[in-house]
């Protein structure tokens, strides 16, 4: 609640009473401080201190002598009523949305492309030298080689034979169609029936 104004009649103040204020704050200091304040807040404000200055010194009209505090007053009520005030709607604070990757799987980031086969092979045989190569070899710096075991055992050579590996077999020819067949048909009987007796028979007499 603001505090109540000790001021002349026919005057309302827009700011406050600063004079009360600093002799509550400066409770025992003279006058001239509180002058100095007053001095030193006037030029502060500006054009509103010049309108309380006027306030305060035009207080009478130097022509009819009559007071015109109550007339610079209703001017100023005038003001402060076409001022354009606007209510501020005040509504609650909205639930906050905090969406969860498990129910939304577009906010999920995307799955990255799988490794192709010539991928895999290079990555298995990295790993297989970094395990049976390389960390052996790491591990084993700065202590003493140990003694080489036996061998392995020499084992029966591998040779795959056609007859029971099918996969080494020629593949099936494709069989001949039917113009082919008799065409094939009609040239063996042709040999059969005329070229090969003509053919003995002169063999005979040149005998």
């Amino acid at each position: 609640m603001t505090d109540i104004l000790q001021l002349s009649s026919g005057y309302i103040s827009t700011v406050g009473n600063y004079g009360r204020h600093n002799t509550q704050a400066l409770g025992g200091v003279s006058h001239l401080w509180q002058d100095f304040f007053a001095r030193a807040l006037a030029e502060q404000q500006g054009t509103e201190g010049a309108e309380t200055e006027d306030f305060a010194i035009d207080a009478v009209d130097e022509v009819t002598g009559e007071p015109v505090g109550g007339s610079q007053v209703l001017a100023h009520i005038n003001r402060q009523r076409l001022c354009n005030v606007q209510d501020t709607e005040v509504a609650p604070p909205e639930p906050l949305f905090l969406p969860i990757a498990e129910f939304e799987p577009e906010l999920l980031e995307k799955l990255a492309p799988p490794y192709s086969d010539a991928e895999l092979i290079e990555q298995q045989r990295q790993l297989d030298i970094s395990n049976t190569w390389v960390r052996p070899v790491v591990m084993s710096q700065g202590h003493p080689i140990p003694e080489p075991g036996p061998g392995p055992s020499p084992k029966a050579l591998f040779l795959p034979i056609a007859e029971f590996e099918m996969g080494l077999l020629d593949p099936a020819p494709e069989p001949f169609d039917e113009p082919t067949l008799v065409a094939q048909q009609s040239a063996l009987d042709f040999d059969t029936r005329w070229a090969r007796p003509v053919v003995l028979n002169n063999v005979r007499i040149a005998a």
